[in-house]
């Protein structure tokens, strides 16, 4: 078995599950699905000769995105343009920002970036300089939404407190009947919360949902402390030095609630909709791990080369779950041996066609459990 095995083991996600969460439920013995796609997977590496790793194509987008990330920042900061066009570069700028997190962060903090751990741990950094500890979310996305995906009470991606209902068996609000309207402001606020919130409240509960989170070593610590602070000072405090605090509040809070939108509804078209399965943590699960992830995951508008590339490839969201470690530059021709393989063994491989049906898809959902009678 090459590098590119699913998961290390039926129960350990991307990174391995501590003995708390093992309180979960646990899943099936692998079956005969998830073995034959490892087989047909490794078979389509060894015939084509591609590296499931350090690919130049991914080498050549990080430098396209990273340019746009600074062009935008430079030409905002020192260009002196009028307001429209600082409005125009600060969704841009926001648009840049969160390319690096679907696709340079995304791909190195889950090792399929390089095989090299080095390239791995500086690309994977760029989540901390745009102020998130890369640190913990390995434990909350790696480790936690990449093994009990869609499951409530342990999946803490579901998790909005009182403010939305994303799944049953999460407690119903009365404003949650208007959820479909509001929540894409919720998402528009992702950001900031995910700097000055979160991270903080995971430490200071040192878990993520059920899963315990150890106290960061000193180099942790640095590296949080660090990325946060320099966020700060070069997203916020040097522009409003140079053009004031009003103005540029402005167009941080635009920037980043384009970050937040866009990250968010990538996120929601592949989980939180009416085509996915959910489960609680009292119910015992009859599939296996790669079962779990067909069932509970959703890719939408595959075909789009142009969204493919902006999002990376997290629209193919079923293959990325089920091989985090391989590049995503991938996806699109692995995404056919997947469905292929589904059929093979009776499974069902769900995918919307387009982003408008997958956004119809979310917003039915989210009406769905705003509802008195939904479960």
């Amino acid at each position: 078995m090459t590098n590119s095995a699913i998961a290390a083991s039926p129960n350990a996600g991307a990174t391995g599950c501590s003995p708390e969460a093992r309180r979960a439920p646990k899943f099936a013995k692998d079956g005969g699905f998830r073995r034959d796609l490892q087989v047909k997977v490794d078979a389509y590496f060894a015939q084509t000769g591609l590296p499931e790793r350090d690919v130049g194509a991914m080498y050549r987008k990080t430098v396209v995105i990273l340019l746009a990330f600074l062009g935008t920042w430079l030409a905002m900061v020192f260009g002196h343009l009028p307001v429209y066009a600082l409005i125009l570069l600060a969704i841009a700028h926001g648009l840049s920002v969160a390319a690096i997190g679907m696709s340079i962060m995304h791909d190195a903090n889950h090792g399929g970036y390089s095989a090299h751990p080095a390239v791995n741990h500086v690309l994977g950094w760029t989540l901390d300089f745009l102020g998130c500890s890369s640190w913990v979310w390995k434990t909350k996305h790696n480790t936690v939404h990449h093994t009990w995906t869609n499951m409530v009470g342990v999946d803490d991606d579901l998790e909005a407190g009182f403010l939305a209902r994303m799944a049953p068996g999460q407690p119903r609000r009365p404003w949650h009947r208007l959820q479909h309207w509001y929540v894409w402001f919720l998402y528009a606020l992702l950001l900031p919360k995910w700097v000055l919130v979160d991270d903080w409240y995971n430490l200071s509960l040192h878990r993520v949902g059920l899963t315990p989170l150890p106290p960061p070593p000193l180099r942790q610590w640095a590296s949080l402390l660090l990325g946060k602070t320099l966020f700060i000072l070069w997203s916020f405090v040097l522009p409003a030095y140079l053009h004031g605090f009003w103005p540029v509040l402005g167009l941080w809070l635009l920037a980043s609630s384009t970050v937040g939108v866009v990250l968010g509804i990538t996120f929601q078209l592949a989980h939180c909709v009416d085509t996915a399965t959910f489960s609680e943590q009292s119910q015992p699960l009859t599939r296996d791990w790669a079962e779990h992830q067909l069932a509970t995951t959703v890719d939408f508008a595959p075909g789009n080369r142009l969204l493919t590339w902006y999002v990376g490839g997290l629209n193919y969201q079923v293959v990325h779950h089920l091989f985090p470690r391989i590049c995503h530059v991938h996806y699109p021709k692995m995404a056919a041996i997947i469905a292929q393989t589904a059929q093979d063994h009776g499974l069902m491989y769900r995918a919307q066609p387009t982003v408008w049906a997958a956004l119809r898809s979310h917003v039915r959902w989210l009406r769905k459990m705003g509802l008195p009678t939904a479960a």
